[in-house]
């Protein structure tokens, strides 16, 4: 599962890339210094670790982690290749979540594509480009259809959303039905992706009371995405972080169940919906093939009892088979064949 971080060039991107994945990926003052996307993974803060290394007191803890990708800046004309258009959207193709670097810094030493900043028409800039592209992906694939001479389900849901993209809209704003979604996951479409957006604003700058800032939280609002307003320039600004990672997280479906013990305690991810079945695996194949039962502790139980030895008196330890479905939070001990 990828997060990826687009914009256009020189909004902050690869500061951020290399902030939360102490990575040193090349941040210079003009566009396109990021050509080829620059790949990291990076630690998801979960209080709730920190308070189970508390009690547990382990030689080591180790989070939960998402990957990240930062992809070369977009431009106006990226969807029909100019600029790296064809390479970015490739790349954005790939990910699972959009990060969406907005720039409101004033710094002037430091080149704006458009020759000014104004935050709403630079997102409005990348909406269109991605919504072209995927405008031109429909396109495609109504034109193989209808050659075809058949009747097709899927021609219903391709024409009401291209029609909804034609308004300017994001997919990932219209109601599509359970149904609706599988006549067009495979075409990998790129504004229905869910979008976690970040404005980086001046250091000084009051976010609360500016005019564009209050005029991109409405607009935000309404595709029902969140937003964080920072400024990378600032020295501290890692509660910003640990928000857009949480958020992130949130955006790809994920969740985490903890294994405990004197050694280690760990974070495990797994999507929402996942099976006890099915998380075992992530720890290691052997537990898949063998799966017998997990022993599970609601994590609020464990924090309330603080042992597993009190726990267990108190009869909240329960064995759960294959279709358990994980709660997060959850502390699993899998019982296994091996």
């Amino acid at each position: 599962m990828k997060c990826g971080i687009i914009g256009l060039p020189n909004t902050g991107k690869s500061t951020f890339f290399n902030f939360i994945s102490n990575s040193k990926a090349l941040s210079d003052n003009f566009p396109f210094c990021t050509i080829e996307p620059n790949y990291g993974v990076t630690k998801v803060p979960d209080q709730r670790l920190y308070e189970l290394k508390e009690i547990v007191q382990p030689m080591n803890s180790i989070p939960s982690e998402i990957k990240i990708v930062d992809i070369a800046g977009l431009i106006k004309g990226s969807h029909k290749g100019d600029g790296l258009g064809n390479k970015f959207l490739s790349h954005v193709r790939e990910t699972n979540v959009i990060i969406h670097m907005i720039r409101f810094f004033h710094d002037m030493s430091v080149l704006h594509v458009e020759g000014s900043i104004n935050p709403i028409r630079d997102k409005e800039i990348i909406d269109m480009e991605l919504q072209l592209k995927d405008l031109e992906t429909i396109e495609s694939r109504l034109e193989k259809i209808t050659k075809k001479n058949k009747i097709n389900q899927s021609i219903n849901t391709l024409q009401k959303v291209f029609s909804f993209l034609k308004r300017g809209k994001n997919i990932r704003m219209y109601p599509l039905k359970e149904e609706e979604k599988k006549h067009i996951k495979d075409l990998q479409l790129l504004t229905i992706k869910p979008v976690l957006y970040i404005c980086n604003i001046d250091e000084k700058l009051n976010n609360k009371t500016h005019l564009h800032i209050k005029n991109l939280k409405k607009i935000v609002k309404m595709e029902n995405s969140p937003l964080v307003v920072l400024s990378l320039k600032k020295n501290c600004i890692s509660y910003e972080v640990d928000q857009i990672l949480r958020e992130a997280y949130k955006l790809l479906n994920l969740q985490s169940f903890f294994t405990i013990g004197k050694k280690e305690i760990r974070a495990w991810s797994v999507h929402n919906q996942c099976t006890a079945y099915e998380a075992s695996s992530v720890i290691h194949t052997d537990f898949k093939k063998g799966f017998i039962k997990a022993e599970v502790i609601h994590y609020n139980d464990f924090i309330k009892y603080r042992s597993e030895e009190k726990v267990k008196k108190a009869g909240k330890i329960f064995l759960a088979g294959k279709n358990y479905f994980i709660q997060d939070g959850d502390i699993i001990r899998f019982r296994f064949n091996r």
